[in-house]
């Protein structure tokens, strides 16, 4: 593979970043080689690499961010079945959590007791609720839609909603008594999802249909439709609550998008000339694009990463000047992150 820097990064890979120090990491999941990348976003430095299982797709910290929680999906043949615990500090994989009988974990957010987390199940159609310190699945929600993908949780831990891209829906799911309380439907291939830190609304991708939904949480009324770029695959509410970063896969590019109206305020292409798609789960469904897909931002705000699965990098964004600021090197076909601010212990 041609790893050549573009000329939009070659400065920036030289410069210490503000507001970046060396006391952070950003975990990247390598999808193509079950791995994942433990990176001090200080010097961008790659300071371990941990065995996952096979395919692992989303990444979520813990709510003080000094765990990992990774999800092995497996391959299209092969469905996995598996949690990897990352303990980042240690830099070490802490346990290995069984699912079965659930298979393609795929979504994954932690909830505020820092011991659970929700899982999506697409085999099953399920949203798991998962004891993490036990090593247990305590509880399946069943979504009855297809290809349940992707989930987000209110700030006050009671709902979640689940992305269904087979469906073009999304669960919305009582964590409190643990049922389901409705499909809606959203958008063909519905996938990407986010809640907005006042827990009033949340953002979806509709990849099949080149769309976003934006949903009321009280009503679960659909508020607004937007267009977006090709392929909108995630969507990442900054913490201010004021903006939304959406991920373009075929397009190769993020959308910023104001979180109040709705309106695109920028657009920052990640197109790249050294796309690798040999041995890839895409293959060549996204055409010579970087395939940009996870997004990650900083606690603070300033920062995002974004990670793009065709060239094995992942583009670092500053999101005051909305520039790409740095490339950060990570396995093969990197995917789902995970940010902490925790250092490794070296």
């Amino acid at each position: 593979m041609n790893r050549s820097i573009d000329a939009w990064f070659l400065t920036a890979v030289l410069c210490l970043c503000p507001g970046i120090t060396a006391a952070q990491t950003l975990v990247v999941l390598n999808k193509a080689e079950a791995t994942a990348s433990l990176i001090d976003l200080g010097d961008g430095s790659v300071v371990a690499t941990l065995p996952t299982g096979t395919g692992p797709h989303e990444a979520a910290p813990s709510p003080d961010g000094s765990r990992v929680l990774a999800t092995n999906y497996g391959t299209r043949d092969e469905p996995g079945s598996t949690l990897t615990l990352i303990d980042v500090a240690d830099a070490s994989v802490a346990a290995t959590i069984d699912l079965s009988p659930y298979h393609r974990p795929h979504g994954v957010r932690w909830l505020a007791d820092g011991r659970h987390a929700v899982v999506t199940a697409e085999s099953n159609k399920a949203l798991l609720i998962v004891d993490v310190d036990a090593g247990r699945v305590d509880a399946a929600i069943d979504t009855d839609q297809e290809v349940s993908h992707m989930v987000a949780v209110t700030p006050d831990g009671t709902r979640a909603f689940v992305a269904n891209i087979g469906s073009g829906s999304v669960t919305v799911i009582d964590l409190t008594d643990r049922r389901r309380i409705a499909n809606i439907e959203t958008g063909a291939g519905a996938e990407g999802i986010d809640v907005t830190p006042d827990g009033q609304r949340v953002w979806i991708t509709n990849r099949a249909e080149n769309t976003v939904t934006v949903l009321d949480v009280a009503t679960l009324e659909i508020r607004q439709t937007i267009a977006s770029a090709d392929f909108p695959i995630r969507a990442t509410v900054t913490p201010d609550g004021h903006r939304v970063l959406v991920s373009n896969a075929r397009s190769a590019d993020v959308a910023i998008f104001d979180a109040e109206t709705g309106g695109e305020l920028r657009r920052i292409s990640l197109q790249r000339g050294d796309v690798d798609i040999e041995g890839k789960l895409f293959g060549d469904m996204f055409g010579d694009s970087s395939i940009p897909i996870g997004v990650v931002v900083s606690p603070v705000g300033d920062r995002a990463w974004v990670a793009l699965a065709g060239s094995d990098i992942v583009a670092e964004l500053d999101l005051t000047d909305w520039t790409v600021s740095r490339a950060l090197t990570a396995g093969r076909e990197p995917d789902g992150m995970a940010f902490s601010p925790t250092p490794v212990s070296r």
